[in-house]
């Protein structure tokens, strides 16, 4: 299956076919232009889940034999499996802040992430001769599935207000480091100018004629050495 660029994925987040946090091509054409058609959040979630019990079915059929050089292919598919778990999260999250109701696709996320957390651990417990190849990619699969587990057992309301809190202190915080800038742009610029001023009228300064010594001497005398 052809997969798509990075710059790809993120023009279909803006188009609404995936989750702004895609940084990877973890899935392919048709899998996105399936998501894109998916506009409802539980029908999106549940069609994630579908690509991620893919993921892991694929995984364990290559698993199941001997084959040389798959360890290459049981990384990218345990990378690609991370990505769409954390698509999902992302997927909710977006839906809580909106405040949109998604009891029903967390419920299928939550049956099916359990699931997925089962098989990735035997895989792990079967300690496979060539699994220090994809050993990372694993671990980071089995923790992505367990965090998921965690969020999706949240109540989603609270969940939902926890969200709002943090985007608002998250603006707060950006609105006040920008009147920060804003505040100490003028003050440099006033330095500045005074310290061009001060430059200038140095400059001025050396170009008065200099005022001649005090001398006693009567017009047309003269020292003794000028003589």
């Amino acid at each position: 299956m052809k997969r798509l660029p990075v710059f790809v994925l993120i023009s279909a987040f803006f188009t609404g076919a995936i989750p702004a946090l895609a940084e990877k091509d973890f899935l392919t054409e048709d899998e996105i232009e399936k998501v894109r058609e998916a506009q409802l959040p539980n029908d999106r979630l549940k069609l994630y889940v579908l690509f991620a019990r893919q993921r892991i079915d694929q995984l364990q059929r290559l698993l199941s034999k001997d084959k040389k050089g798959r360890s290459g292919e049981a990384r990218e598919l345990l990378e690609d499996y991370a990505g769409i778990i954390d698509a999902i999260d992302t997927v909710s999250d977006d839906a809580l802040r909106r405040g949109v109701d998604i009891a029903e696709g967390t419920t299928a996320v939550t049956t099916a992430e359990k699931r997925f957390l089962g098989q990735l651990r035997q895989i792990e417990d079967r300690n496979l001769p060539d699994v220090d190849l994809f050993r990372v990619a694993l671990k980071e699969a089995i923790e992505g599935t367990s965090d998921s587990i965690d969020l999706a057992a949240e109540d989603l309301s609270a969940r939902g207000a926890k969200l709002s809190a943090e985007d608002k202190q998250a603006k707060k915080e950006a609105e006040e480091s920008l009147a920060a800038e804003d505040k100490a742009q003028p003050g440099a610029a006033n330095a500045e100018a005074a310290k061009t001023g001060a430059t200038d009228v140095a400059k001025s300064d050396d170009d008065k004629p200099k005022r001649k010594p005090p001398t006693l001497l009567r017009p047309g005398e003269k020292l003794p050495d000028q003589q």
